[in-house]
């Protein structure tokens, strides 16, 4: 008789590792506190669209579903950056023919959902919160639509439920917990560029638009249906904050001066912004992420982090993946499968926290700056030039499978690289093998 498995959350990580165990052949029972979401819209005003790159398409791959999501998914070959002048300069993410790709949260949710619902040995509740984890019995408890309480035994729970989960909530009440969560000083407030005429696209489609402007910026994802997700990030205080916005004369002036551009796409500017909540972004770090073999955190549950980097979701999907080695190395051991996930995922997930708060300061401010404009065009042409030599940090990230702490330190070694290139004024002699030859040594 195979493992009874309980997952809290139905999110993208977790409908996702429903599959994944139920094709090893477990009994999994999955629990969403929201409403199906088939049937339901409840993303709009409230989501960033996603950024589905390497690490996310390798784990769609494996269950037969990343085909079907690019259909419907844009790629995004690189960065476009809007002056306040409406200058544009452009910056491509990697090499030809790499890109990220714009995904729709809530599809994707939804067709994970519907091929988890294919296999008769996944249950789905829906309208089901966990309010309740005892450790000792291997017991959840859902507060079920109805309001009764469904008590739920199984062989192993895994928490999937969020950055504020239930299931991590239970563990931090037990001893020798480590537990943080920092907020960004940023919020974010989600708005529109609708399509024009046909569907057309207004702005360039296959680039992620960014309006850089210090302390805050505004970025704009496009979707299949010619519009762009925009999501304008800034302080919740202070001279540029939201609470500097509170009038729609205010809001008017403020985008006219910053954003003059975009501002003319915006016809539902105003509704939208006063319409859409103001979110805030949080960063959480835990461990230890298992209890024995009873309970492991996944995805959010165990590593919330910001979204500047676009690995949220692409982290969460190779935590799954990640897992299902694990499983599959030591199966039954249940102690040992446990163990190695959180050693293996832990430093990685750390990394790529770090990472994106990082991405931030570089998205708002750097992208601006030609020295560091300059500094990305070298570190281009040498991707380009050595590829075996040198990658750059993006590109381990996004369009590699290498581990994040990795992708981490080595960026740290070509910055210095770079610094060195500039500083000697040897820009033109990047060409030369036998001068990079002597410079190879500082990414060891």
């Amino acid at each position: 008789m195979q493992d009874k498995i309980t997952i809290v959350g139905g999110g993208l990580s977790g409908s996702l590792l429903a599959i994944y165990m139920a094709k090893r052949g477990f009994e999994v029972s999955l629990f969403e506190r929201r409403p199906d979401m088939r049937k339901n819209k409840i993303y709009a005003g409230k989501s960033i669209n996603l950024a589905l790159s390497t690490r996310g398409l390798n784990a769609l791959e494996k269950i037969g579903l990343d085909t079907a999501i690019l259909k419907d998914a844009i790629p995004m070959a690189g960065r476009m950056m809007h002056s306040t002048k409406g200058e544009l300069t452009y910056q491509p993410y990697g090499k030809e023919g790499q890109a990220i790709n714009s995904v729709s949260r809530g599809r994707l949710n939804i067709q994970l959902v519907e091929l988890a619902d294919e296999y008769p040995n996944i249950t789905i509740y829906f309208n089901a919160k966990c309010i309740d984890v005892d450790l000792n019995k291997n017991l959840c408890v859902f507060e079920m639509e109805d309001g009764t309480h469904k008590e739920v035994w199984s062989d192993r729970i895994i928490g999937t439920d969020g950055a504020f989960a239930a299931t991590r909530g239970k563990m931090q009440m037990g001893d020798r917990f480590n537990y943080s969560q920092n907020y960004l000083h940023v919020g974010y407030k989600e708005l529109i560029i609708p399509a024009g005429e046909n569907n057309q696209f207004l702005m360039e489609k296959e680039a992620l638009h960014i309006w850089p402007r210090g302390s805050f910026m505004m970025i704009a994802l496009p979707n299949p249906a010619g519009d762009f997700t925009c999501t304008l990030f800034m302080p919740f205080t202070g001279e540029f904050g939201f609470d500097n916005l509170k009038t729609i004369d205010q809001v008017n002036d403020f985008f006219n001066t910053h954003f003059p551009d975009a501002v003319s796409l915006m016809p539902t500017l105003v509704e939208d912004f006063f319409h859409n909540p103001t979110a805030s972004l949080v960063t959480v770090k835990c461990f230890p992420w298992v209890k024995e073999d009873k309970l492991a955190l996944m995805g959010d549950a165990a590593h919330a982090i910001v979204p500047f980097y676009g690995q949220g979701m692409n982290c969460s999907f190779e935590d799954v993946v990640v897992f299902d080695e694990c499983v599959e190395k030591h199966f039954p051991n249940w102690t040992k499968i446990f163990d190695e996930y959180q050693n293996l995922r832990k430093p990685n997930a750390d990394a790529i926290a770090d990472l994106a708060v990082q991405n931030y300061y570089e998205m708002a401010e750097k992208v601006g700056d030609k020295h560091f404009l300059h500094k990305k065009h070298i570190e281009h042409d040498l991707s380009d030039l050595y590829p075996d030599q040198f990658k750059s940090q993006y590109e381990l990230t996004t369009f590699s499978l290498s581990p994040y702490s990795y992708a981490l330190s080595q960026g740290k070694k070509n910055d210095v690289l770079l610094e060195k290139i500039i500083a000697d004024g040897n820009e033109s002699k990047i060409t030369d093998p036998e001068f990079m030859d002597s410079l190879w040594h500082l990414l060891a």
